[in-house]
């Protein structure tokens, strides 16, 4: 079982990546002689100044045309046509909302600085008209500054826009597109309640090439009902073939109180085993590298130099704002999240504009908290855990712990040891340099997990660090 911390830190998150299945059913046994608990101490406060001031902003715009089976996001179903064109009362409300809520928050004037990254998710963002997307960045310009290289992300379905929509979007400085294609196979598009088709696909893509946008990304989900290895091959070699700059790729969560959940149970037919769902991560991980993307991220893969700037704000435990419908910031070392239904996040901006709400928190940060924080989101990347900082910020016995933790798994190849110039460390070197105790605190500099074996264990991998940090 993994920690009940774990959980609420990803489902916080504004993107939609989720957190990875337990792909193997490994038994996590009890830690013998387990340290002392992470405190709090004057280098973890220091960490937390030094990176204190945000410069990302996640926007949630909650509009879809239906629920998707698979979603339990905050969103709001505005119906496959609506009678009121660009002019939806609705969609207009929420804007005037949000914007309310962007000046109402109250910032330290130390916080004053430019955002460098702006992502637009949802929800369908796409359906929002150019025009109110642009009163949403000048109320993000007039209360932070917006830089003027800052990539600033929109996520569109296919059949959401045109060409004129697009590049409406993008003289108002939308830069990079994250394309909700999901799978290629019109069978699997309808089981999981996509409101567009596989022709739909064809002509974004299009669109989105005509447009010339330089960074846009295509999002794919794996393990759908009856989703059999040709399907999901074949999605692959077709975004592949798309020549986006940037892949995604999520593996089916059967979320509670959504239509799948009422349908199937993970792991059961027509979902696929634990072992074929792991079998389509091992695909899309050879079949992505070998076509030239990078696998920086436990479900993202770019083309050198296109990672999601604003994403890696998350892997990197980066404070960030959030504005909308069930969005959460991460600010001073803690979370803070927006009501999903819309009526109280309604009230709650009425609140804040009284001074009745705090959105920036000033309480007493968590040691445990941070480091398991730091732990869980550097594990999802191909970076891993810097070891020198972690042990500065949460102490060197703590580092020695993990490693005692992880020397199981750096012999089976699922952890890997790199030295400060990145270079692998063999299991033979590494259990040299623990049994001589602090000397691994001078040679050992990361530890990642393998790709993809190693990522197919992340949650246990995640969860016996947990158990170090706060048995």
């Amino acid at each position: 079982m993994l920690r009940s911390t774990f959980t609420p830190i990803l489902t916080a998150f504004p993107s939609k990546a989720k957190k990875p299945r337990n792909y193997l059913n490994t038994i996590i046994t009890a830690i013998t002689n387990p340290p002392q608990p992470v405190r709090q101490n004057a280098s973890m406060e220091n960490m937390l100044l030094q990176q204190h001031t945000p410069t990302s902003a996640y926007v949630h715009l909650p509009f879809c045309r239906k629920r998707c089976h698979y979603c339990d996001f905050p969103i709001v179903a505005l119906g496959s046509s609506s009678p009121y064109g660009d002019d939806d009362p609705r969609i207009i409300n929420y804007i005037d909302f949000l914007c309310r809520e962007i000046k109402a928050t109250s910032i330290p004037s130390d916080y004053k600085s430019p955002l460098e990254t702006v992502f637009f998710g949802g929800g369908t963002p796409s359906l929002v008209p150019p025009r109110l997307v642009s009163l949403v960045l000048e109320t993000l310009d007039a209360k932070f500054g917006v830089c003027s290289d800052a990539e600033i992300s929109i996520e569109m379905d296919p059949g959401t826009f045109d060409a004129k929509k697009l590049k409406d979007l993008m003289k108002l400085g939308v830069n990079r597109v994250s394309l909700g294609v999901q799978a290629f196979q019109e069978e699997l598009l309808r089981s999981c309640g996509r409101a567009h088709g596989v022709q739909e696909i064809h002509e974004a893509i299009d669109i989105v090439g005509s447009c010339d946008v330089e960074n846009w990304s295509v999002d794919l989900i794996s393990s759908l009902p009856h989703q059999k290895p040709h399907m999901w091959e074949q999605s692959l070699n077709l975004a592949i073939q798309a020549k986006p700059t940037h892949v995604s790729v999520y593996d089916l969560q059967v979320e509670q109180d959504t239509k799948f959940a009422s349908l199937y149970t993970a792991g059961e037919f027509p979902l696929p085993s634990e072992n074929q769902a792991a079998d389509f991560y091992r695909m899309a991980s050879e079949m992505l590298r070998d076509a030239g993307y990078e696998h920086y991220e436990i479900s993202s893969y770019c083309k050198s130099g296109y990672q999601c700037k604003h994403n890696y704000t998350y892997w990197i435990n980066k404070p960030f704002y959030a504005f909308g419908l069930g969005s959460a910031s991460y600010l001073n070392g803690l979370r803070f999240s927006r009501p999903r239904k819309l009526k109280d996040y309604m009230g709650y901006v009425q609140n804040l504009e009284n001074g009745l709400v705090n959105c920036c928190p000033d309480s007493k940060v968590d040691a445990q908290d941070v480091a398991m924080d730091v732990v869980m989101l550097s594990l999802r990347t191909a970076k891993g855990l810097d070891l020198k900082s972690f042990g500065k910020a949460f102490g060197s016995s703590t580092i020695l712990s993990l490693c005692e933790v992880y020397k199981p798994h750096i012999e089976s190849g699922h952890v890997v040891c790199l030295d400060e110039q990145r270079k692998e460390i063999s299991p033979e070197e590494f259990s040299s340099l623990l049994s001589e105790g602090t000397k691994i605190n001078e040679v050992l500099a990361y530890i990642r997990l393998s790709d993809p074996d190693g990522f197919l264990l992340s949650n246990e991998l995640i969860s016996l660090a947990f158990n170090v940090l706060a048995p």
